[in-house]
């Protein structure tokens, strides 16, 4: 039986030279103790860190994560003082990650809900099969660039790179933006070209309901990351949406 512990207790655990599943043995004793706030020292490199976990516990990640943080997740809040790997957000349900560097590729993979704010820039195929369920719409936020594969079938959700780290003028690098998209959108804050985006892909200008979307997202962004949200807002913004509902219907219709 997981020993109690006092609400307003920060359980530290010191994660240097323990294997991950001792971590996360450790971590499901505290939350299962009763602990709100867990503050992780040392982490270097264990995965599925917050993995399943359906309590609204803070996590303060001190050291860099491995793959899998927060996968399967409902309802906590993860912070990471530093950078993520792989798989960041995967299948997540609901909760919060918010990651003050890098994240790997795979970021927010199959996510049907929760939020996921990177500070700095993620890898390849973010987003990819992010989906939305009943109520749940999951975000990810990007403050810098991201690579090839972007939104890759993606059929739900809300993703948003706003290339802060981008010279002014300079358009974004990644290939295959949204390659299968069938769902959801795609805000970008700066320029890209036709021939970067899957051919499912279509690009409109913002509407009333889009400014509302991303006053609130950048908003939060810039209160995780000490940004100034309206000098963000007053950047260039397109939108990129799905311009069919299925597009490989036909090839698997008799």
């Amino acid at each position: 039986m997981a020993k109690r512990v006092s609400v307003n207790t920060i359980v530290k655990i010191d994660a240097a030279g323990v294997s991950h599943r001792d971590l996360n043995v450790k971590l499901r004793e505290a939350v299962a103790g009763g602990a709100q706030k867990i503050e992780l020292r040392n982490v270097c490199g264990q995965r599925y860190i917050g993995t399943d976990l359906n309590k609204p516990v803070e996590i303060d990640i001190l050291g860099t994560p491995g793959n899998d943080l927060g996968s399967f997740m409902d309802g906590p809040k993860i912070t990471v003082h530093g950078n993520a790997q792989d798989g960041c957000g995967n299948t997540m349900n609901n909760g919060l990650i918010v990651v003050h560097g890098h994240a790997g590729d795979i970021i927010g993979m199959s996510a049907r809900g929760g939020s996921i704010f990177i500070k700095e820039d993620i890898g390849y195929r973010a987003g990819i099969h992010m989906k939305e369920y009943q109520d749940k719409k999951p975000v990810i936020v990007v403050g810098g660039t991201a690579q090839d594969f972007l939104g890759e079938y993606m059929a739900g959700g809300v993703l948003v790179l706003l290339g802060l780290n981008l010279p002014e003028g300079e358009p974004y690098k990644a290939k295959f933006v949204g390659t299968g998209m069938h769902g959801g959108v795609i805000y970008l804050r700066g320029d890209i070209e036709p021939y970067q985006l899957g051919k499912e892909v279509g690009v409109t200008e913002l509407d009333e309901k889009d400014n509302q979307i991303l006053q609130q997202l950048i908003g939060d962004f810039s209160g995780y990351f000490g940004y100034n949200a309206e000098k963000i807002l007053n950047g260039k913004f397109i939108k990129l949406y799905p311009k069919f509902l299925r597009p490989y219907g036909r090839l698997y219709a008799y």
